[in-house]
């Protein structure tokens, strides 16, 4: 464990938990990218027929990774607006800085590649929700979670108002202090994993009996999702207590340190492969899809271990933290015992 402030230290199973969670999002995304151009289909709108494996994605992938990377925005804000304290005479104008950042990236990635985005929206949720959020207490930020939460459900909102319950759920575990022991928890996440899994077992039998077209499904599906990344999420942190984590660290967080150019450059990449195809992407089978979802995924895996062996952070994030901070930060690698004057989140 490091002895750092916690507000400072890199917190490696948030990594293992974001990598984990890129790659699910890139098979739930590969046919709506390499629709681009064609009809748009968004990562949350699951098709009903096709073959067993697509069925099976709807159940274990669709909409089951979009609520872990949301969490994990919302603590990785919270995370920075502590670090930052102390370090700007305005820590709330460099947060406005990264989200309106974020913003620009997410439009151009919008414009130039894919109209499935996700970035912009949570750019313009953040501003919205999660910035003034930070002038409210703890317990009103974990209330207005549970209310943003119950909302999308009631709703089948899944991109705004879900988005904005996990941004304040994150928000509120930084402030209950909950991430700071997040290596600690073994009985925690065992239990509150076992209860998810059991209230998502009838969630998704009742999904898997329905079409789309039927008038609960939407609260189905989101339900569905919210309970799967649960369990998903519970199920890492306990293998993190294991003798698994070093291949799980391995494995997962290069891809989870380099979330955002990984994100960026998978849409290129599928948009590659689905020109050299040329068949339409709706007739891919369901073994096509994990096929093109693993070669993306080793790619990027060797590209990151490598990228960050030499490098502190990836290419766009590091380009990130320019435009947040407003000075160039350290991309190389310090040497040992080196300061240096950012705080590594």
């Amino acid at each position: 464990m490091s002895t750092q402030d916690p507000a400072r230290r890199r917190i490696v199973a948030l990594d293992i938990i974001r990598g984990f969670a890129l790659c699910g999002i890139l098979l739930a995304n590969i046919k709506p990218i390499a629709n681009a151009g064609a009809v748009v289909i968004s990562e949350t709108s699951p098709k009903p027929g096709g073959d067993d494996g697509s069925v099976w994605l709807g159940l274990l992938v669709e909409q089951r990774f979009l609520p872990i990377f949301s969490l994990l925005f919302g603590i990785g804000f919270a995370l920075l607006l502590r670090a930052s304290e102390g370090r700007t005479a305005s820590p709330r104008l460099l947060l406005l800085r990264r989200l309106l950042a974020l913003l620009a990236i997410g439009v151009a990635h919008f414009v130039l590649l894919w109209q499935g985005d996700i970035l912009s929206t949570y750019a313009v949720m953040g501003i919205l929700v999660l910035l003034p959020s930070t002038w409210l207490p703890r317990v009103v930020v974990a209330g207005l979670s549970g209310a943003f939460l119950l909302t999308s459900l009631l709703t089948g909102d899944s991109r705004f108002t879900i988005v904005a319950g996990l941004f304040l759920l994150g928000a509120a575990l930084v402030r209950y202090g909950v991430i700071d022991r997040i290596d600690q928890y073994t009985l925690r996440p065992a239990l509150i994993g076992l209860g998810f899994a059991a209230v998502a077992a009838p969630v998704l039998w009742w999904q898997a009996g329905m079409q789309a077209d039927d008038r609960l499904f939407p609260l189905v599906f989101a339900l569905g999702g919210l309970l799967l990344a649960g369990v998903y999420v519970c199920a890492v942190l306990l293998l993190l207590r294991t003798p698994l984590r070093p291949f799980l660290r391995a494995m997962f967080a290069p891809l989870g340190q380099m979330a955002l150019t990984n994100y960026l450059t998978a849409t290129v990449l599928v948009l590659a492969v689905g020109r050299a195809l040329g068949s339409a992407p709706d007739t891919w089978s369901t073994t096509t899809v994990l096929v093109i979802a693993a070669a993306i995924l080793a790619l990027q895996w060797i590209w990151s271990t490598l990228w960050l062996r030499r490098y502190r952070h990836g290419p766009v994030e590091w380009l990130w933290r320019w435009a947040t901070w407003t000075r160039r930060p350290p991309l190389r690698r310090s040497k040992p015992n080196q300061p240096t004057n950012l705080p590594t989140r």
